[in-house]
């Protein structure tokens, strides 16, 4: 096929840190049967026809249930707003633990979360966790009391700590790492609703029965239609299954095993990496814990009352839809998370600054509002560092025991970030505002820190490589499209060209999208991409290149 990817079908060679059989992809078994050790090309159209097939099918369930999460997430902060605290009795920081005990659970929940995730058909178990997050969501209208809506806030914190987890994990089984970015922003994005409805109920009942019911019932369609991983897809025939598969081979990460193994967890509790992640979802989710709660409080000060609030707090949805999706792509075109994540650190700082030192008067309403408004840019760094974890990340067990990591420090971040906004500082919130601003800049040093380390991972591969009888460099095009490339194969084979002509050496330069090897011998050497499937992880495979 003219200007093809070539996607290499052999069956991997085992590794001395791998056995042969065991703990190996399901993709490995799917590819020995289906392709029976046959090289095929991938086209970039046949590429690009199976991401829309993809996109078509798996995001738009991704994004209903992320928005789900988002709405019941905002159903406290609007709640509080229509008359929650003084119809319920709440008082001191019984309205904060509201908002941290969510969070409390979904740290609770990220350990067996993890094996679950290993071990059970992934969209099977998250069709179930949707629906009880629903029906604790509903449960939220009967609650009259501290007590109640604290007990329906924790099952509710339960059942959706699995999303996060999950979604990560389903990125990584259907996109290439070029992908993975801007579909990470998507199903990141989070949407506020509702509050004008006239009834007996009160407007905050409403909306947890309203949001509760969509939930439950969207749960039956997710369970109906999103597969449990490429090879079980039944809207993909054989052949575009096999294309599916081999588009991953290049992210050298894998599928699903469906088999824990604990030297994985071994390894991810005691790689840096794991940590850098989880300080930097930690240093992002304490503003983000706190500003989602009391965000409609915050606007409130400014001298609105409820409705207004409603409608000022729009231009923050806006302006996190921007920053999100914006930061996605400016992230996948740059090929670079860090620098990214470092820049959209530096709005809300002034958003601090100006929320700080700014009265609270009538004159003052328009510089406050512009001042939140660039806080509301910080959901734009959380999908980017989701993004950029899981495409430095390997092994399935691994893989999901650094995303329990990451979300343990993200709901520790969650649960802190609440309460460290009161009432009782209203309307300055001082204690809030300087913690978040001294976070944001804590975010741009560890962002500096794990791209050096990422880059001394890229170094010491390359001596493993060399030491291996292997080329040191790997040219990674799979931050690439399929159309550059194809154009990297065809530099790669006119360099192949240009060595054999001049010294006949051996260049081993690779291409680690499409799977093309530059070589000056006629004898055989290995392909890129050979061990993507044989389940191991991001240290343990030489040939993995990390990303900045």
């Amino acid at each position: 096929m003219a200007a093809a990817e070539e996607i290499e079908h052999g069956p991997p060679v085992p590794g001395p840190s791998q056995p042969q059989d065991s703990g190996r992809d399901i993709a490995a078994s799917f590819l020995a049967k289906k392709a029976a050790g046959q090289r095929i090309s991938v086209t970039p159209a046949e590429s690009a026809r199976v991401l829309r097939r993809i996109d078509t099918v798996i995001l738009p369930i991704m994004l209903t249930v992320y928005f789900l999460q988002g709405l019941d997430k905002a159903t406290l902060a609007y709640a509080s707003v229509f008359g929650l605290i003084e119809d319920t009795g709440l008082a001191g920081d019984e309205y904060s633990w509201l908002g941290s005990i969510v969070y409390l659970a979904q740290l609770v929940m990220q350990p067996p979360l993890a094996w679950l995730l290993v071990r059970l058909p992934i969209a099977k178990f998250t069709s179930a966790m949707v629906l009880l997050w629903g029906v604790s969501l509903a449960c939220m209208a009967a609650a009259h009391s501290f007590g109640g809506l604290l007990a329906t806030r924790f099952f509710l914190g339960v059942f959706e700590a699995s999303v996060a987890p999950s979604f990560v994990a389903i990125t990584q089984m259907w996109w290439r790492r070029r992908e993975q970015t801007v579909r990470t922003s998507y199903w990141y994005l989070i949407t506020y609703g509702l509050g004008h409805i006239s009834s007996k109920l009160h407007s905050y009942q409403i909306i947890f029965m309203f949001f509760g019911i969509i939930t439950v019932a969207f749960s039956f369609v997710m369970l109906t239609f999103m597969p449990d991983s490429p090879i079980e897809a039944k809207f993909l025939s054989d052949e575009d299954k096999l294309i599916a598969v081999e588009r991953l081979r290049m992210n050298q990460m894998g599928v699903v095993s469906r088999e824990w193994r604990n030297d994985h967890l071994k390894e991810a509790l005691i790689d840096p990496k794991s940590w850098f992640w989880f300080a930097l979802l930690f240093s992002i989710s304490i503003p983000s814990g706190g500003i989602s709660t009391f965000g409609p409080l915050i606007i409130k000060t400014f001298g609105f009352d409820q409705f207004q609030t409603i409608l000022f707090n729009i231009p923050f949805g806006f302006v996190q839809l921007v920053a999100t999706v914006g930061g996605a792509f400016l992230a996948q075109r740059l090929k670079m998370k860090g620098p990214v994540i470092a820049g959209l650190c530096l709005p809300p700082i002034a958003g601090c600054v100006m929320l700080m030192v700014l009265p609270r008067d009538a004159a003052s309403r328009a510089p406050l509002l512009v001042g939140y408004y660039l806080i509301s840019v910080y959901p734009g760094i959380t999908p980017l560092i989701y993004s950029w974890a899981s495409q430095n990340t390997a092994g399935d067990t691994k893989r999901k025991c650094t995303n329990a990591v990451l979300l343990i420090g993200q709901s520790i971040g969650n649960v802190i970030g609440p309460l460290l906004y009161t009432q009782k500082e209203a309307p300055g919130y001082s204690r809030g505002l300087r913690s978040n601003l001294a976070l944001y800049i804590t975010i741009i040093v560890l962002t500096g820190v794990t791209t050096i380390y990422l880059k001394y991972l890229n170094a010491s591969h390359a001596k493993r490589r060399v030491a291996m009888g292997k080329s040191a460099v790997i040219v990674d095009t799979s931050l690439d499209s399929a159309e550059d490339a194809a154009a990297a194969a065809a530099a790669a084979a006119a360099q192949k060209k240009q060595e054999e002509g001049n010294d006949n050496e051996i260049g081993n330069i690779r291409n680690a999208e499409g799977g093309d090897v530059a070589a000056g011998s006629s004898e055989e050497v290995e392909r890129p991409g050979e061990r993507a499937f044989e389940n191991l992880t991001d240290l343990q495979n030489e040939e993995f290149v990390f990303v900045y």
